[in-house]
């Protein structure tokens, strides 16, 4: 399974980003998703995660309500919306895939990463 993020950018505080994860070389609803990143000098944290066909989704409890993960089998891709960006959400976005139990959510049982996209939110 390879998974290509991309979307990233510079960004002002406030305004809204998506970032985007497309799959490919395998069956993408057979995985569930998600998305973590890592800031300069931190570890890699969970951001969300999606089921396989999207009834469950998942989020760290600092992000809710403004970020939302979607995907679609169709296109094999899945999706980030952040809003209301702030300078701490400065990372790279990485997408995940978890073909097991813990839905994506556990970073340890992560299956495949994608190669990460950089967002810079400036105050």
């Amino acid at each position: 399974v390879q998974l290509q993020a991309s979307g990233g950018g510079l960004v002002q505080a406030g305004v809204s980003l998506r970032v985007s994860c497309a799959a490919s070389g395998g069956t993408f609803g057979s995985w569930a998703m998600g998305w973590y990143r890592q800031a300069p000098g931190k570890e890699r944290e969970f951001v969300a995660a999606i089921s396989r066909n999207g009834g469950s989704i998942f989020y760290a409890d600092s992000l809710k309500g403004r970020f939302t993960i979607s995907r679609d089998n169709a296109k094999n891709m899945v999706f980030l919306q952040m809003n209301s960006l702030k300078p701490e959400d400065t990372a790279v976005y990485y997408c995940a895939a978890d073909s097991g139990r813990y839905s994506a959510t556990k970073i340890t049982a992560v299956e495949y990463w994608g190669q990460g996209t950089q967002v810079t939110v400036s105050s």
